[in-house]
């Protein structure tokens, strides 16, 4: 049985998917094989449709402990779209691993798991969301590696006084890159143990 707060959670993270992949999937349809006049109209439908998916069929998900590979395929699927939202800015990637905890450790809970299998489970969990991040800190780089308009951009975001050069850039995105990974990693962890620990006394 859920708990109220793991099935408030659950409905945050599943409720957007629908509405969010209906709207994205009917514009990028529509760009394709539309006139353009008609891709408003079109993406409109397609979130009207999510909504109708989410009131006809969240309620019956959230009366059952999704499978993991569900889970993964929603955790790549923010992945891809907060990537996009922030324009090749990875920083935001590394929260996702908050929610991804969350489910792993309420799961852990339910099943009154011990010390010893929470901490490989959030440790598993770990080398996910980093090697997920990891592919999103790659394809950032290669983004503002191969933008002519990068170091302009660094500089007046800034305000620095100096010109930006191609070396201080990689630099920069391997220092950064890899200590979003270490975040990335201790919040994933963090997050399981902490919700384990919550839900735990819940139940």
């Amino acid at each position: 049985m859920k708990t109220k707060l793991e099935r408030f959670a659950c409905d945050l993270i599943l409720a957007p998917l629908a509405p969010l992949a209906g709207l994205m999937g009917f514009w990028w349809g529509a760009y394709a094989l539309l006139p353009e006049t008609w891709i408003p109209f079109v993406a409109i439908a397609g979130l009207l449709a999510g909504i109708l998916a989410d009131i006809f069929w969240l309620k019956k998900l959230l009366d059952h402990r999704l499978g993991l590979p569900l889970w993964v395929a929603v955790f790549l699927f923010y992945s891809i779209g907060v990537f996009g939202l922030f324009m090749g800015l990875p920083v935001f990637n590394a929260a996702l691993a908050i929610p991804a905890g969350f489910v792993v450790g309420s799961r852990l809970a339910a099943e009154n798991a011990d010390q010893l299998r929470v901490r490989k489970a959030a440790q598993r969990m770990a080398w996910f969301t980093t090697a997920v991040l990891t592919f999103i800190c790659a394809a950032s780089a290669l983004i503002a590696l191969a933008s002519s308009s990068t170091a302009g951009d660094l500089r007046g975001m800034l305000g620095l006084g100096f010109e930006i050069t191609q070396s201080m850039i990689i630099g920069l995105t391997l220092v950064g890159g890899a200590a979003l990974l270490v975040v990335g990693w201790g919040l994933t962890v963090a997050s399981v143990r902490i919700t384990y620990s919550f839900l735990q006394r819940k139940i």
